[in-house]
């Protein structure tokens, strides 16, 4: 049996009771600091519970202004990552490829996409897009400049994934008879996926905190919908509500983000456990890279 390798030194007695007395003093702090910022809230009244009661009043419309901005967050998102994700596959594949005509004008693309900050992205869907005779609105350019930039990054991290699968799996694949791009589909990318999956949830997580930039162009997201109830009950009250809606919207989003990690996690884990099923399988190759005919094509993965 194989023991393995061990990096680092095991802490000591000493070790472990610095790092006790280290984990104590670090809890400490953030509860001296949660504590005064609870205080300083009470202290203004911000803790009082007729304040975060409108955000439950549905005959204020609050929650459903909230409910429908969340919606509304969740189209553009939804959007955006299905055309980043596909986008960034392709151009992934293309900066990998062996011809030069088609490598280079990728490469620029995606270098310049990754360059222009969003914001300007998503201005300039909005205001010079409709000079060219293209038509878009808020949602429009929010979503096409979503698109844009998170292509881009995505398409970095499939072409690392893919560049992280051991050589030789694209040396056997292609000494099989597969061609490149059933190499890269079949082979590659699955592997691909499972190494790279927590970046790639990372990454559509920072999509959907960043569709907040909605607020800019007009689009009614939930940030934007936040703000416009904070207005509409600063006229009314003056600043009752505004500390209470601005942290609805915040709960919302870090709910919505850990949902989405949780579900990465669980695809992670999902991924993995048929992967170690998949070790001990046949796998059936398509038949025009079966080799031999017949039975010839069934290997073992």
């Amino acid at each position: 049996m194989t023991t393995p390798t061990v990096l680092f030194d095991l802490p000591g007695p000493q070790a472990r009771r610095r790092q006790r007395i280290g984990t104590t003093l670090g809890l400490v702090l953030v509860l001296a600091l949660i504590g005064l910022a609870l205080w300083r809230l009470g202290s203004n009244g911000q803790l009082e519970p007729a304040r975060w009661a409108i955000l439950f009043d549905f005959r204020a419309g609050v929650p459903q202004a909230l409910g429908n901005a969340l919606v509304d967050t969740l189209k553009v998102a939804a959007v955006s990552m299905v055309a980043a994700t596909v986008l960034g596959a392709l151009l992934a594949f293309g900066r990998l490829s062996d011809h030069a005509w088609v490598r280079v004008p990728v490469t620029v693309v995606i270098e310049f996409f990754r360059a222009v900050p969003l914001l300007i992205l998503i201005l300039f869907c909005l205001l010079y897009l409709p000079t060219i005779g293209l038509r878009v609105g808020a949602f429009g350019a929010l979503a096409l400049g979503l698109t844009l930039y998170n292509m881009s990054v995505l398409a970095e991290i499939f072409r690392a994934g893919i560049l992280s699968v051991d050589r030789g799996q694209r040396e056997a694949a292609s000494a099989l008879g597969m061609r490149t791009s059933q190499v890269m589909l079949l082979v590659l990318l699955p592997q691909a996926v499972r190494r790279m999956l927590p970046v790639l949830i990372a990454q559509l997580v920072v999509l959907l905190k960043d569709s907040s930039l909605g607020f800019i162009v007009g689009y009614f997201e939930l940030l934007r919908q936040a703000r416009s109830l904070v207005e509409f009950f600063n006229f009314q009250f003056g600043d009752l509500y505004t500390f209470q809606l601005y942290v609805a919207a915040g709960l919302i989003y870090i709910i919505v983000n850990v949902l989405l990690s949780q579900l990465a996690k669980y695809v992670e884990r999902r991924t993995r456990r048929n992967a170690k099923v998949a070790a001990t399988a046949e796998v059936e190759l398509p038949a025009d890279v079966q080799m031999g005919g017949g039975a010839g094509g069934a290997v073992t993965a």
